[in-house]
């Protein structure tokens, strides 16, 4: 992931909780600079009201579009169109997609097909066509379980944690393979970004981990080894799938 762009954030107002909100923009910021915040929909419509707040307190700019016809969604239409002006203005390396709508897989292919970076923010009901079409994707209940560990114990919070499964755990196996020197040794950080271009919504945190690397000492099939970095005091970590 390129640290430091300048991202565009484009909301869906329509289609996206507001109650962690804050939470959501301390996040993006861990990818980049949002440099254009906005939110798209019917500001007249009481739905959207709790809003309000929200957008003077982390600078959001509020767009608003009328529904002019019924069955016709004219708040992914004023996004994508904002979204190819912003484009071309050149003034963004890249976009942060916040929607959990199918609506926008086109318009993140456009994107990634223009040399941006595009970041997907949405619930766990996502259809998985857009999931698949952002470099990366981030699950809302992630960061509402983060923000509600602080005054809750775990065990409230477990409802927000999947289980790992064998699947997940052969997509592991087989980066580690694919990425290892003739020891079976593999640099933790590759592994991490091939992991992130395979499954975009792969994130440890789905799986109650901070980290990638307390996942990987989870799960019995994998060991890991720290090495000495002569670059840094910082130890580089490697991994490898256990023989037998």
């Amino acid at each position: 992931m390129i640290q430091n762009i300048n991202l565009a954030v484009l909301i869906d107002g329509d289609n996206i909780p507001s109650a962690h909100v804050k939470e959501m923009m301390e996040e993006i910021t861990k990818y980049g600079n949002p440099t254009i915040k906005r939110i798209y929909g019917d500001w007249t419509k009481p739905n959207l009201s709790k809003w309000k707040h929200l957008l003077l307190e982390n600078a959001i700019t509020p767009i608003q579009q009328y529904g002019y016809t019924t069955g016709k969604n004219a708040t992914d239409s004023a996004m994508i169109i904002d979204a190819m002006d912003i484009l071309y203005s050149g003034k963004v390396n890249g976009f942060c997609l916040v929607s959990s709508d199918s609506d926008f897989t086109r318009l993140a292919t456009r994107l990634r097909e223009a040399g941006m970076e595009v970041i997907g923010i949405g619930e766990k009901k996502t259809p998985n066509p857009f999931i698949v079409a952002c470099d990366k994707f981030i699950y809302i209940e992630i960061l509402n379980k983060q923000t509600e560990e602080k005054t809750e114990s775990k065990e409230s919070n477990e409802h927000t944690i999947d289980s790992i499964t064998t699947k997940d755990i052969n997509l592991i196996s087989s980066t580690i393979k694919d990425l290892s020197d003739e020891d079976g040794w593999a640099f933790l950080g590759d592994v991490g970004s091939s992991l992130q271009k395979k499954r975009p919504n792969f994130d440890s945190r789905n799986y109650g981990f901070d980290k990638l690397t307390p996942l990987i000492k989870s799960i019995d099939k994998f060991e890991i080894e720290q090495r000495e970095n002569s670059k840094s005091r910082h130890k580089l970590i490697f991994v490898r799938v256990k023989k037998g």
